[in-house]
């Protein structure tokens, strides 16, 4: 299965690109299935129910006229905070999902890629407090697909990359609870365009998640661009396989649906 599923349009407040590009050009790039992943971020940013509904009613629209070209899954990515559960709660049980991204992008409302959360703090502190925040979130929110770019935070983050042996215990913990719950991880294939050095998440990550056991993983372009639709998608699913994974997942309804690589 060749599938994007973690793609942006207009509908996200960081992308400007017509849900129909987007279509055609994995159309034109081979993609056999995209998940439209608009962003959610309660806290500086916010996407109302008006601009859901209005999603909702394009992406219905897009089915109708390419769904015999190519599958199209109706997702969200959900940029949760610990103090805004609730509210996703509340957009989660207003529509009919096929898959929800849970990603992280701020805590207490102060934002990753501004540097706003981690100015003026020590990187053992920023690092610690991120993992401290999305072992929260998994703990007590659970409708949800897959964890977005786990360790999303390296991408923004001036010191170079934190020692994994000093946060694997952190990461070990989210990870049982992911596997256990039922739920998965996302790769992120954005990795090689902002030059990180290794995969999204890391390569550590991956691996570990695959010795604790887990099968449900995705892969995601976090695309903005038409160029981007199926960027890196080929490639990391033959890394996947060298790991060790033997299935890449879709989604339908929020129930994976396993792929052999």
């Amino acid at each position: 299965m060749y599938a994007n599923y973690h793609a942006h349009t207009y509908f996200s407040d960081d992308c400007s690109m017509p849900m129909d590009e987007c279509i055609k050009a994995a159309i034109n790039q081979g993609l056999e299935e995209i998940c439209f992943t608009e962003h959610i971020d309660i806290g500086v940013y916010s996407m109302h129910d008006c601009d859901c509904v209005a999603y909702l009613k394009e992406f219905n629209r897009m089915r109708k006229l390419y769904g015999h070209k190519i599958s199209l899954k109706f997702g969200m990515e959900f940029g949760m905070q610990s103090h805004t559960i609730t509210e996703y709660e509340k957009i989660f049980h207003s529509y009919d999902f096929d898959f929800i991204l849970l990603s992280m992008h701020q805590i207490n409302n102060r934002e990753f890629w501004s540097q706003s959360f981690q100015n003026n703090r020590p990187q053992k502190q920023y690092i610690e407090e991120y993992y401290e925040e999305l072992d929260k979130i998994v703990s007590n929110y659970n409708n949800y697909s897959v964890l977005g770019h786990m360790d999303v935070i390296r991408r923004y983050d001036r010191h170079g990359a934190y020692p994994f042996d000093k946060i694997k215990h952190k990461i070990e913990t989210i990870l049982k609870k992911v596997i256990k719950n039922g739920k998965g991880i996302e790769v992120n294939t954005s990795c090689y365009r902002y030059n990180i050095g290794d995969l999204t998440p890391s390569k550590d990550i991956i691996k570990l998640y695959k010795e604790l056991g887990g099968e449900i993983i995705t892969i995601g372009a976090d695309s903005h661009y038409p160029e981007h639709v199926a960027y890196k998608i080929k490639d990391t699913e033959k890394l996947l396989k060298e790991f060790g994974f033997k299935y890449i997942c879709t989604f339908d309804k929020m129930i994976p649906k396993f792929h052999s690589i």
